[in-house]
């Protein structure tokens, strides 16, 4: 995924010089073609991300769109106060592209990994924040960006996805995209959830449960009538996400249902609890510990019918 948001930033660069790429302490080789073909277009900044923040501003303030590519952990919580009072008091267009969403990075421990950065970048005004599913989306989603007013939040998986995106079903930030009609359960999901949702939905379609699934690539904004319509339809909706549960795609889902459901439908936030995971090892032993693997969920959807 973020080869293939690279390609399409390098793309977009390539054919607008008003385009810059910023980078802080990338792995050697990541972006040697940025600094062979667009030297003029390409910075690199070290260890430095609050600063990096302040540069990117200044640079979108003379016009240009800036991407800005770093760990997740780093360019939100450390830069939180520069993103706030720099990048969207002026609704400036700068784009953070965030390695290592979730618990990507989890052999690295705790510092690495970001289970809590969407609720930081939902919190600041005008940040629209896009966690595509794979790198087929992701590219669809730099593409949209290049005519987008304001700061925007990408957040990238771990690469090498299941591509369950399709090109038929246009991509328009804001806008979640229904991959599965719903019957008696509705399932929400982005990122790497989204395949997961999809055979999910696939076990309990064998038990005659019918499970749809939404892709809701875009946290904020998220266009709730994409969901209202369902709310009186489905006995049950579950968001799903490799975040922790407050702040993220189920606090998003929970506010559109308390303002528009009535008593129903039953639902229920998966995610990380409100931690700091302090284990170590690889993305998927995480997600299984806290309970976000296929079974797990398929058993959490038979809890609520």
């Amino acid at each position: 995924m973020r080869k293939r948001g690279l390609a399409e930033i390098f793309k977009l660069a390539s054919a607008n010089k008003e385009i810059l790429f910023i980078g802080s302490d990338l792995g050697e080789g990541t972006i040697d073609e940025y600094q062979s073909v667009l030297p003029k277009q390409y910075f690199m900044e070290g260890i430095s991300e609050a600063n990096l923040i302040g540069m990117a501003a200044g640079l979108a303030m003379e016009g240009k769109q800036v991407f800005v590519n770093t760990i997740a952990t780093f360019l939100t919580r450390r830069c939180f106060d520069q993103l706030a009072m720099d990048v969207c008091t002026s609704n400036l267009n700068v784009r953070l592209y965030a390695n290592g969403g979730g618990v990507v990075y989890a052999p690295l421990g705790p510092t690495h990994m970001a289970v809590d950065d969407i609720s930081l970048m939902r919190s600041l005004p005008g940040m629209t924040i896009i966690h595509p599913s794979d790198a087929e989306e992701m590219a669809r989603a730099i593409q949209a960006s290049e005519s987008h007013q304001g700061p925007i939040y990408f957040r990238l998986a771990r690469g090498g996805e299941t591509v369950t995106s399709r090109k038929d079903l246009e991509f328009e930030i804001g806008k979640p995209i229904l991959l599965k009609k719903p019957k008696e359960v509705l399932l929400l999901a982005n990122g790497t959830m989204v395949y997961r949702a999809l055979e999910v939905s696939k076990i309990l379609e064998a038990e005659g449960i019918g499970v749809g699934v939404l892709n809701v690539h875009t946290v904020k904004p998220f266009d709730k009538q994409h969901l209202i319509p369902y709310l009186s339809e489905v006995e049950a909706i579950l968001s799903i996400e490799e975040h922790n549960i407050d702040g993220g795609l189920g606090s998003a889902t929970a506010e559109i249902i308390a303002e528009y459901s009535g008593n129903r439908p039953r639902f229920k936030r998966l995610g990380f609890p409100n931690i700091y995971p302090d284990y170590y090892g690889q993305q998927d032993l995480i997600i299984s510990k806290y309970g976000l693997n296929i079974l797990s969920i398929a058993q959490e959807v038979r809890s609520l019918l």
